[in-house]
């Protein structure tokens, strides 16, 4: 009777697994994996949540992230991590433009679709790149440009650029527009180019070190950040050498838009500010199902982006932002 009753126990056992299995299949998860440059900027960090939100397994995926510390061989390491680990595709945010032929030929010939996210890279071969999911910085930076020939017309304008980091494609498009209003308008005069490689600590030293140079403040109309915590280190710089940052003195021009920029912008410190939308995991991710599906996607897939003047900034927008 014992041996009965552990029989019809073990079927019952074995019945109710199987039943668990029938119920419950595991799904295979598409792995994606993601260099992104660091968290030099508060637009970086809302950038990373966003890819974070997207790639989950909730919604199929799983994420393998690593930070590059702003280091491109960091970068370089991770993807050929990427490629032994044979992740289904891989998602990089490029720190610099060059540099990336040979690593990527491993990602393709190891059948690795790659995605670039917010910057690009400059490769011969441009089946190397599966999609790039960003901003167009060049056109950015014409919208600010824009802005400063109708605010001063033919009045001339003394100028203090504070790059992004170098070779980014933010920088180089951003650069690309203000240089070519430099040479439009011969009124303008470039005082100084400052390498704030998008960080606000380095920025506020860049600043408050020239600044230091002159016996007697010298005039300054127009500071033109690359990004949002660029303008917090240069405001910084500038009150505490007794500028004013707005109408009656400094114009400062940001990118990004970030909501401690629009509060900035707001109060006039900040005179016009360039959204860089950092919400770009949804359209990274309609690409990897495009891909999934079988299709081809397009190359390039550019974000809404808006311009904002201290007239703008009401507490309805603010309560609109993700960012």
């Amino acid at each position: 009777m014992k041996k009965v009753l552990c029989v019809l126990l073990a079927l019952l056992l074995t019945m109710t697994g199987c039943a668990r299995q029938a119920a419950e299949p595991e799904e295979e998860l598409i792995v994606v994996g993601m260099s992104q440059v660091g968290a030099e900027s508060d637009w970086r960090v809302a950038n990373t949540e966003s890819m974070r939100r997207e790639f989950t397994e909730e919604k199929g995926y799983r994420l393998l992230f690593e930070d590059a510390r702003q280091k491109q061989e960091n970068q370089i390491s991770a993807i050929r991590r990427f490629i032994q680990q044979r992740v289904d595709y891989i998602v990089v945010m490029p720190i610099g433009e060059t540099g990336w032929d040979s690593v990527l030929q491993e990602a393709k010939k190891a059948g690795i679709p790659v995605i670039l996210v917010d910057r690009t890279v400059d490769v011969e071969d441009e089946s190397l790149i599966a999609a790039r999911v960003g901003a167009d910085f060049y056109g950015e930076g014409r919208k600010a440009v824009a802005w400063m020939e109708q605010t001063f017309g033919a009045e001339p304008i003394r100028i203090v650029h504070i790059q992004g980091t170098l070779g980014a494609t933010s920088q180089l498009g951003r650069t690309a527009a203000l240089e070519e209003g430099l040479a439009r308008n011969e009124s303008w005069e470039l005082l100084a180019q400052l390498d704030g490689d998008y960080t606000q600590a380095k920025s506020y030293e860049l600043m408050s070190d020239y600044l230091s140079q002159f016996p007697v403040r010298p005039k300054i109309d127009v500071v033109y950040c690359e990004n949002d915590n660029e303008a917090y280190g240069a405001i910084e710089a500038l009150e505490e050498n007794g500028y004013i940052c707005g109408p009656e003195g400094v114009a400062v021009i940001s990118f990004d838009a970030a909501i401690d920029a629009l509060l900035y912008c707001r109060e006039g410190k900040i005179a016009l500010e360039v959204e860089c939308n950092p919400l770009l995991g949804p359209l990274a991710e309609s690409v990897i199902r495009s891909l999934e599906a079988g299709q081809t996607p397009e190359k390039n897939y550019y974000v809404d982006e808006q311009v904002f003047l201290p007239g703008d900034i009401t507490d309805e927008l603010l309560g609109t932002r993700e960012y």
